[in-house]
């Protein structure tokens, strides 16, 4: 069977049609291909294929027909020509420095990334010759004062993960062409369920499918979506030489997770907002962080970006570390755990977790405060997600009367 022309179709057909490619076999469900390597006709045919002077798969580390189709679908969902599925989020981060920038050149970065990815810029690559700026997410004119010359890539997420900022992809997408320089935006926590960057002037879209596209915390993986097929090119020589592939079953299962993001994506928005406007009604919340929010200031550029909010909610207690802990630690539904993306709502300490690796310096620069808790919002029953934190933020504000403030922040 021919692929499905993703041509007029709409976001869910896509989600559980785009990509599959029937066997002689006519299965309904995707397949498997649970093989390391793959058998030649001839001595010929291997060589052509090895060459890529045929079509055809050779070994899977680098073409597999589940991955394939995973990739597939994702591209056709982000509006992209070509998709390459790597081993993890990081890993799809990395394979896209690796291919797009050299000894010397130059990175603008914002602010308030995800921990590890900003030790990736801040450390790993510098020990290669790439120097990283980072700037506010939503400063426009740092971003331009920042360019040099040798600047090769921009990168950004949007929203931040976790305070929320929006940056201007469109703008931003304008000032890296004006410089000759990528755009790269990762797009792991709005999914192109809400966002498809590319339509917005991003040049590349990095993915951690381990968060909302597989959407039940079972597998680790990353992908990486664009149009220009040089850089798809370079891409593709990375991954068959250095090897960060994405399983085939991991493939099979992110396949799954893809068939009901959009359905997904609008409970837990629709969850999440009812959230963040209960907390920041709360006497122990000093401040609330997300996008969804009228109140927040960029909530006019998320509704022109994205279509909901996100599952991401961040407020701060009064207090510090000590109070954070003392709320986290108060729930007895929520599962407290890093991860974000899962149907079971999670809640996290930044600071001493995901942030926690960068320096002081580094988590200031970003917001993340010692009293910041992250709320990963999934599919629970709201009242329940409710109930489970105001154990520990009505205790904290049975201790005292605490100060007011506007509690609803960028």
């Amino acid at each position: 069977m021919n692929e499905l022309d993703a041509d007029g179709l709409g976001f869910d057909t896509l989600s559980v049609r785009a990509g599959q490619v029937r066997t002689s076999e006519q299965e309904h469900n995707d397949p498997i291909f649970a093989t390391s390597s793959f058998v030649f006709a001839n001595a010929r045919e291997a060589a052509a294929r090895f060459a890529g002077e045929k079509p055809g798969n050779v070994y899977s580390r680098f073409t597999n027909p589940t991955v394939r189709a995973f990739e597939r679908r994702l591209a056709a969902l982000e509006g992209g020509a070509h998709c390459v599925a790597t081993s993890s989020g990081m890993a799809a981060i990395l394979v896209t420095s690796m291919a797009l920038l050299r000894t010397g050149d130059h990175v603008v970065a914002a602010n308030g990334l995800f921990g590890t990815t900003t030790s990736l810029f801040a450390n790993v690559l510098a020990r290669f010759g790439v120097e990283a700026t980072f700037v506010d997410v939503t400063d426009l004119p740092a971003w331009s004062g920042a360019i040099r010359p040798e600047t090769k890539m921009l990168f950004v997420e949007s929203p931040t993960n976790p305070l929320g900022a929006v940056a201007d992809i469109t703008a931003l997408g304008v000032l890296a062409r004006a410089h000759g320089a990528a755009l790269v935006v990762d797009n792991g926590l709005c999914t192109p369920a809400l966002s498809r960057p590319l339509d917005l002037g991003a040049d590349i879209v990095v993915h951690t499918a381990t968060k909302y596209l597989d959407g039940q915390g079972r597998c680790v993986g990353g992908a990486v979506v664009l149009n220009d097929p040089a850089h798809h090119d370079a891409l593709m020589s990375l991954m068959r030489t250095t090897g960060p592939s994405m399983s085939p079953f991991n493939a099979w299962v992110f396949l799954h997770g893809l068939e009901t993001l959009g359905i997904r994506m609008q409970a837990i928005c629709e969850r999440a907002t009812r959230l963040a406007r209960w907390l920041v009604d709360h006497p122990a919340v000093r401040c609330v962080f997300y996008p969804g929010l009228e109140t927040h200031p960029g909530h006019a550029l998320a509704a022109r970006q994205q279509s909901a909010g996100g599952g991401i909610v961040a407020f701060e207690v009064y207090g510090g570390r000590a109070e954070a802990w003392r709320v986290i630690d108060a729930t007895r539904a929520l599962s407290i755990t890093a991860n974000l993306g899962d149907v079971k709502t999670t809640i996290v300490h930044p600071a001493s977790t995901t942030h926690g690796r960068i320096t002081p310096e580094q988590r200031e620069a970003a917001g993340i405060g010692e009293s910041l808790i992250r709320v990963a919002v999934g599919l629970d029953a709201f009242e329940d997600i409710r109930v489970d934190l105001a154990r520990g933020l009505d205790a904290l504000a049975m201790d005292g009367p605490m100060p007011r403030a506007d509690a609803s922040a960028g």
